[in-house]
This record gives C-alpha cells, structure tokens and sequence, in this order.
C-alpha cells in the first residue's frame, strides 16, 4: 500500500477523486524535486570554467545585407552570446529542418526579449539568400540570421559532421578582458540515449515538446514536427 503523501496546498478542481488527488499531491513532490535539480544542473553550468579562446574572428553574412565577425556580435555592451545552428538536410543542405523550423518559430517571438540580456542568432550553413527565403516564408521578424557559408565555424564547433551533414547545438560564447571564449554547448546531443527518448538538448528553446509533457499521449516515438500540415 503506497504510504500517504502530504499535501502542499489546498487547492481542488471540479469532481477529483481522492485517489486522483493522492497521485496529485506524490506527482507535485516529484514536480518539486525536478525543480530543485534542474536549478542545481543550471548553477553547475553557470560555475563553468570558461573554455578554449576564439580560434579566429569569424565572419558571418548577414540577411540584413552586409557581413559581420563574430566579436562584432557582443552589441550594446553585452558579454554573452547565444548562437544556434539551423540545419538545413539533404545532399545539396536544399531543404530547411522541420524541427530547426519549430524550434526558430518560438524562438523569434521571444528574441526581443533574449536580447535585452545577451545576444543571440541563427546560424546555417547554406548561402544567406537561401536562409533569408526560409525565414521569410516563416514570417520570422526578430532573429537575427547568420550564414556560415564562408567560414569554418559550424565545422569547428561540432554543428558539422565530416560529410558536410548539419548538427543542431546551441553554443555560448562570452568575452572577457577583451578576449572571446567558448563557454558551453549542448554536447547532451552527442551523448548516448535511452531507447525512445529525444536528446533534450536543445529543449530549453523548444517549447513543443514541453508542452505535449504535459499531456496523456506525451511526446510520443513516432511524430515528429513538419514544415505544412
């Protein structure tokens, strides 16, 4: 017989069961618990030591025309920096990633709010002409939008596969004394995987999947985000 749980408030919906109120109260202690960890995994990243020294300043074009370095994108005094590299799939990088595409679809609306306290943009490999249709098809208005296309960036910092093959990591970059250094990147991506789970490593950009956790059906093995429906 599973022991009593203590409740942690005194909140009731309509027409709930005891025995769904008693599943309720264990669900919210392991809510808690989570809750305790994922700060204690957050505090664990933020004590870094910081990592290797920018290679070399590289650069970038633009979708708002024109070309950048990668240091030109610590703006307004900021010493943080978000990038993300967008796949683009097949033999040729022709067609944008469906889940890259979910992933930006949030992200946009809530980049306004990102670059108050670092900065941050979407990097692809593919020519910026072929990114910025992408983005414009999506109604995309805040991102910014980086092309790679001349540079060794996606392949030195593991958004490239040796075939040409695009990978999905976030990377964070800080500067200090004037010096640029990488900080973190979501190696989760790299490492092994329980059968039938997702990655996760880029989930705190992707609200999709956080969103269908909530549900009976959960994430599910075998749908996955698609350009058109």
């Amino acid at each position: 017989m599973t022991a009593h749980v203590a409740p942690l408030h005194a909140i009731r919906f309509p027409g709930e069961s005891d025995e769904y109120r008693e599943a309720r109260n264990e669900l919210l202690h392991a809510e808690i618990e989570l809750r305790r960890h994922a700060e204690a995994v957050a505090a664990q990243r933020r004590g870094l030591p910081l990592g290797g020294e920018l290679p070399t300043d590289y650069v970038f074009d633009e979708a708002t025309g024109g070309q950048v370095r990668l240091s030109e994108l610590f703006a307004g005094g900021q010493d943080t920096l978000v990038l993300y590299n967008f796949m683009f799939i097949g033999d040729g990088l022709e067609s944008a990633c469906p889940s890259c595409t979910s992933i930006i679809d949030a992200v946009d609306g809530e980049a306004p709010h990102i670059v108050q306290r670092v900065g941050l943009a979407a990097v692809a490999k593919v020519p910026i002409e072929q990114f910025r249709a992408h983005a414009q098809s999506r109604g995309w208005r805040n991102i910014r939008l980086l092309s790679s296309a001349g540079s060794t960036y996606n392949r030195d910092y593991e958004g490239e596969r040796p075939d040409g093959s695009q990978n999905p990591i976030a990377t964070v970059f800080v500067r200090r004394d004037g010096r640029i250094r990488h900080f973190y990147s979501t190696e989760l991506f790299f490492a092994p995987t329980e059968p039938g789970l997702h990655p996760r490593h880029v989930d705190f950009v992707w609200p999709l999947w956080n969103v269908l956790d909530l549900t009976p059906e959960g994430r599910g093995t075998d749908w996955s985000p698609q350009l058109e429906y």
